[in-house]
């Protein structure tokens, strides 16, 4: 287990130069949003999870592989919550400039990967497009847009698959994940969010095979599906499912990071 400082920011300009010219050397860009969660979640629901994973993550990995963390983008793309107050989104074109900009200066320096940790399920799409428009413009470095909560096989025994397809914001898990990373942040209401009723056909039920997220998509607006931010029901969270969504959540990273790590994945041809 590390013990050391993961932070980019914390090497010499010496040091980073390297650390970059390693084999394998690899930065991690967190991504969060500044984002309504409901009347009982921080704006900053999104970054506390992109920074709390990923610290954890980072601190299992042993200390000489080369992978440093950036500091986390805190502002994001975020429109879908523009309606209320608090919500800061950037512009997608800024956005996809940044990470163009940024990335392109860390393939100079002469990393091999770059790994997009993203939270923000808003901002996916965005990132997956800047990533590819970043490999044409910097083909020595590989880029990797991840999102925290994909591809998690344990969440299908901790959330009830209602909750998986319906709650998509500020519900059971967000709730609870951050019940367990900082409670003190947590409001007392546990809020019911959203027009669509479980098991029920309503107005914003979507027709078979479509969904608001998923392989058959809406761009959906939180103003349009609920009044109070939530999209799911925060009802039953609690600390001890949170311990365990932050347990598989690391785990999982954890593995794909080390499986990486251990690797040369991926080669190019050129």
């Amino acid at each position: 287990m590390s013990s050391i400082s993961r932070r980019f920011e914390d090497l010499s300009w010496s040091n980073a130069s390297k650390e970059a010219a390693r084999d394998g050397s690899t930065v991690v860009w967190p991504f969060g949003a500044c984002e309504q969660h409901g009347p009982h979640l921080p704006l900053a629901t999104d970054t506390v999870f992109a920074e709390r994973i990923l610290f954890e993550v980072l601190k299992k990995l042993p200390v000489d592989v080369p992978i440093w963390s950036l500091n986390t983008q805190s502002l994001g793309f975020s429109p879908e919550h523009q309606s209320f107050p608090g919500t800061i989104s950037l512009s997608g074109g800024l956005l996809f400039q940044l990470v163009l900009e940024v990335g392109s200066q860390f393939a100079e320096m002469g990393f091999k990967r770059l790994i997009l940790f993203n939270a923000h399920g808003g901002q996916i799409g965005l990132l997956q497009a800047a990533a590819r428009q970043l490999r044409v413009k910097s083909p020595s470095l590989a880029v990797l847009p991840c999102f925290l909560w994909s591809g998690v096989e344990a969440l299908e025994d901790l959330i009830p698959q209602e909750e998986r397809i319906e709650g998509l914001h500020a519900g059971l898990a967000e709730t609870s994940l951050m019940l367990s990373l900082c409670p003190q942040l947590v409001g007392s209401e546990r809020p019911v969010g959203g027009r669509v009723t479980y098991g029920a056909q309503t107005s914003m039920t979507p027709p078979k095979g479509w969904t608001l997220e998923g392989s058959a998509p809406c761009a959906w607006l939180a103003k349009e599906l609920s009044d109070s931010g939530v999209i799911g029901d925060s009802r039953n969270s609690e600390d001890v499912l949170g311990e365990s969504l932050k347990h598989a959540l690391v785990e999982h990273w954890f593995s794909l990071f080390t499986s990486l790590m251990s690797s040369d994945w991926p080669l190019f041809r050129t």
